[in-house]
């Protein structure tokens, strides 16, 4: 094992040391190649050491804090609006907005996440308006969680509604 393993780095270090000719064809153009020609006089050529750089990674100079060093809650404000509070929501076909009040803004790699009783509801998103559609009528919960990953940041408190909408039995309701 370690003998083919020797025989294949050694197969893969002949390219690096490959020797390189120059020499001039016969309309007077330079030459560069791997192989001598034969029956032209070439020339070894010795090539100088390859410049390599390594990049260091950058410091940590970054205002942004730390995943490690963010607060327990690193939002101060994260809340639920443009939902009623006494009376119920009236969306005849479900679909309705809410917007997401944050402070700070949201960070780097955060996104918002609808809970809608309780459960994920939709895509997440980085804009603080969030759409639900198609919505049962009746009572629900709603709250808005930040997410980093799979990971939840913060989570805003938890509000409950009521979502009205035309029933299909109504007498209103032509046929």
């Amino acid at each position: 094992m370690r003998r083919l393993l020797t025989c294949l780095l050694l197969i893969l270090a002949l390219p690096v040391s490959a020797q390189i000719y120059k020499y001039t064809d016969a309309n007077g153009n330079t030459v560069f190649t791997n192989q001598p020609p034969e029956g032209t006089k070439a020339e070894s050529v010795e090539l100088k050491p390859i410049n390599t750089s390594t990049q260091a990674a950058p410091p940590a100079t970054s205002s942004e804090p730390r995943l490690s060093e963010l607060p327990q809650n690193p939002y101060q404000i994260l809340a639920l609006r443009d939902l009623p509070n006494e009376e119920a929501l009236r969306a005849n076909n479900g679909t309705f907005s809410v917007g997401v009040t944050i402070e700070p803004r949201l960070g780097p790699g955060h996104t918002l996440q609808l809970l809608l009783d309780g459960k994920p509801y939709g895509a997440r998103s980085s804009v603080p308006r969030l759409q639900l559609t198609e919505v049962d009528r009746g009572e629900h919960s709603l709250a808005v969680a930040v997410m980093q990953g799979e990971r939840i940041v913060q989570q805003s408190d938890t509000r409950t509604f009521t979502v009205q909408r035309t029933s299909t039995n109504s007498p209103g309701r032509g046929k």
